[in-house]
């Protein structure tokens, strides 16, 4: 039975989880994802770790901050004026919220902190800093 390679479409089950074990993303239980190894959609260690498998084994594999979603940033945490919002949202902490940059490019924000004049918002990837861990299962390659 051939090997995953680079080029092939391979169905996959996965967890992803942190290093304190919480659970972020699965497939388990659904669909299983679909891509196509190398094209470079899904992060790169994770299209990685599939090549090589035949369907029905499984590999775990650890992708640093540096190889998924970044370290986290400071510059993109700012404060933000409560007057400058629209008096109709109701804030919540980890709500998020979408901005426009001057050249009409979506951001999204997440509510990291509630003050009574403002709010503190985190344009970071709720991912980024964390080393993410997967499980991965080769379902099928087409």
């Amino acid at each position: 039975m051939p090997a995953a390679k680079i080029g092939d479409t391979v169905k996959v089950h996965y967890t992803g989880t942190l290093d304190n074990g919480d659970k972020f993303d699965s497939s388990v239980g659904g669909e299983p994802l679909e891509f196509r190894i190398g094209d470079g959609s899904l992060i790169r260690k994770f299209e990685e770790a599939v090549i090589g498998l035949q369907p029905a084994e499984k590999v775990s594999v650890r992708v640093p901050p540096e190889d998924a979603y970044g370290l986290k940033r400071k510059d993109l945490v700012a404060s933000v004026p409560k007057n400058q919002l629209s008096k109709d949202i109701v804030l919540e902490l980890g709500m998020k919220l979408q901005i426009q940059t001057e050249s009409g490019e979506p951001i999204v924000l997440r509510i990291v902190e509630i003050n009574e004049d403002s709010i503190r918002v985190d344009a970071n990837h709720e991912l980024a800093g964390e080393n993410l861990n997967f499980d991965i299962q080769l379902v099928s390659i087409s």
